[in-house]
């Protein structure tokens, strides 16, 4: 089927949904190498006003990926709920944004409609969106999720304390703990990305960060980003930890290169409920991020921001504990520069939410790519007027093992302190017990990692 439309005496066809989708994007350096994006602002206008006239029924019934063909459609489609869709099924997706950004809308409406909402219908109703609108949209919507604690309860904001080293020396990697808590980050999860993905190495980092967290009582999760069998391996081994990781994709192939399947995921949902250290129900951690597929050639011809709507449509399935999004960590061939990096950070918190995930955002960059620090800072703040659940710690801002930019120990505070947000209820009493926290702001000894030496239980400088 082919859709038309006529703007200033010219006609432009669009042959597919997938093809109005592709062109109706804000532009992007990875759907233009892949020759799918719009040429001229005209046409991408014309995508734009075919895509706000297209049903959610049409819009189901072209997924860009056939249902047959592909592990991630099934399991969007199989997971919806169609009394909810017959509802809407005659709305069009100019009509469901106009739905999302009334202000009679709540987050209990938008969290109920999404259970029978598409990858595409969710990509395209972003694509009809402008900045503010998805800081609005995005800002109704409260995702709230349980492991050991609870994230995304009002007047929270929470921060993974991510203390990567790139040899897994564990006293620079402790080093880094004590920081981070020091200034308040951690509540959402203290999680280690190996540089050694080998079990022995995840059993390790596995027990020695449980056993500083249990030593010092402290109410956060902990988590080793290894690959998900490598940690499955580890948990069997009898190895300590609160949630599994595993980043994940749009495209059933991106996924089978990742090394994961949907059999996967559901077997290490039910390994972590049963031999995890949180009480859950939400036990899994995923990463995602605009690009990934194309940047592995398993793109099939659809464009990055519907390909991260699929991921966020597949990753629900499992009712995740965290999703994290770093769409800028792939470089300059998907995303040029800082304009195209704050625009998909705020595509991707708006879909995520509307999906129904718990997003948390990195809306970080590499040195290769055309963004800065004052990009960086300027996603960030929009993203947390947005209502974004969480974000990374890390000492400086410069992940040292991984090698990019992103939030830092110091715009945790800033931005707690800029929107009068605190930590988690049981993180920030622990906080307060420390002297680190009160009034609902840092006290001038935070920072200052030496509390977690000159007092309380003994800190272990394991091997």
């Amino acid at each position: 089927m082919t859709y038309r439309a006529t703007l200033h005496g010219r006609s432009f066809t669009f042959g597919s949904v997938r093809e109005v989708l592709a062109k109706a994007s804000e532009a992007k350096s990875g759907d233009e190498m892949l020759g799918i994006a719009a040429t001229s602002a005209l046409e991408r206008v014309a995508a734009r006003y075919v895509l706000s006239e297209l049903t959610l029924e049409e819009v189901r019934a072209n997924p860009v990926i056939p249902y047959e063909d592909d592990e991630v459609t099934r399991v969007i489609e199989d997971e919806l709920n169609d009394r909810i869709f017959a509802e809407v099924r005659g709305w069009t997706i100019g009509e469901l944004r106009e739905h999302l950004l009334s202000h009679g809308t709540d987050s209990d409406a938008v969290l109920r409609l999404s259970r029978a909402l598409t990858a595409e219908m969710i990509a395209g109703v972003a694509k009809l969106m402008s900045n503010m609108d998805l800081v609005y949209a995005a800002s109704k919507i409260r995702v709230v999720s349980t492991a050991a604690t609870t994230l995304g309860l009002p007047g929270t904001l929470s921060f993974r304390l991510q203390p990567n080293h790139p040899t897994d020396s564990w006293q620079a990697i402790l080093a880094s703990i004590m920081e981070g808590l020091s200034y308040g980050s951690g509540d959402a999860i203290i999680g280690i990305n190996p540089a050694d993905d080998t079990v022995a190495k995840t059993v390790e980092l596995m027990e020695q960060s449980h056993a500083f967290m249990t030593a010092w009582q402290i109410p956060t999760q902990t988590c080793v980003l290894a690959h998900i069998t490598t940690q499955m391996e580890s948990v069997e081994r009898g190895a300590p930890v609160s949630v599994l990781f595993q980043s994940i994709a749009g495209t059933q192939d991106t996924n089978d290169s990742f090394g994961v399947t949907a059999t996967m995921l559901d077997e290490a949902q039910e390994l972590i409920a049963k031999l995890g250290t949180a009480r859950g129900p939400n036990l899994l951690y995923f990463e995602t991020g605009q690009g990934s597929e194309m940047a592995v050639g398993c793109d099939h011809g659809v464009d990055e921001m519907t390909l991260e709507a699929r991921t966020y449509g597949y990753g629900r399935r499992w009712a995740p504990f965290m999703v994290n999004n770093v769409s800028g960590f792939i470089g300059p061939e998907t995303l040029y520069d800082g304009k195209q990096i704050i625009r998909a950070c705020l595509e991707d918190h708006f879909m995520g939410k509307l999906a129904g995930l718990p997003m948390g955002m990195a809306p970080c960059y590499t040195n290769h790519t055309n963004a800065d620090q004052n990009d960086q800072e300027t996603a960030t703040m929009l993203l947390a007027m947005a209502g974004s659940c969480y974000y990374m710690g890390i000492p400086m801002g410069d992940d040292v093992m991984l090698s990019y930019q992103d939030t830092g120990f110091h715009d945790d505070a800033t931005l707690r302190e800029l929107l009068g947000r605190t930590p988690t209820p049981p993180f920030q009493a622990w906080m307060e017990a420390l002297g680190l926290w009160h009034g609902g702001r840092l006290t001038a000894r935070a920072g200052d990692p030496t509390v977690f030496l000159a007092e309380g239980p003994a800190t272990p400088m394991l091997r």
